[in-house]
């Protein structure tokens, strides 16, 4: 199960950064050139949302399983002063919460009754703060 999980992680960012990306690109064009807000924006931002949490899901039961963090756990010290461990134990999980934390605002913002164009900020906004935050704390050495 372990392994199973493990390689659905890793490749599941493959398909989240694509879908992130393409979504960033089509509400930043559609700021840029201030089109409405449609269906297919919403539903865009949705798939968005549905593999981020789906993402976060699958990591969080990892991090409750791997062998590397239940190692951290049991020497929280020691797992600060090696940053393999720390950027398991910690940097790595807070940062993607983060990051999912601003996708679901954006897509929770983008149902509001406002405007088409702060809409499409919001949404670009956020979708480039979450990539920026998930391409930072990707572990890049063991990712395939």
């Amino acid at each position: 199960m372990y392994t199973g999980l493990k390689h659905l992680h890793s490749f599941m960012p493959y398909v989240l950064l694509t879908v992130l990306i393409l979504a960033l690109l089509k509400s930043f064009i559609a700021y840029q050139k201030g089109q409405e807000h449609t269906e297919a924006h919403r539903k865009n931002g949705l798939i968005v949302l549905i593999l981020a949490h789906l993402q976060l899901t699958i990591g969080l039961v990892l991090y409750f399983i791997s062998p590397i963090t239940t190692s951290a756990f049991t020497d929280m010290g020691s797992a600060m002063k090696d940053s393999t461990l720390r950027l398991y134990a910690i940097e790595h999980p807070v940062v993607m919460i983060l990051a999912i934390i601003l996708i679901t605002r954006a897509y929770s913002k983008s149902k509001k009754n406002i405007d088409d164009r702060t809409k499409h900020k919001i949404k670009w906004v956020s979708y480039l703060a979450s990539l920026v935050l998930i391409l930072s704390k990707i572990p890049w050495s063991v990712w395939p």
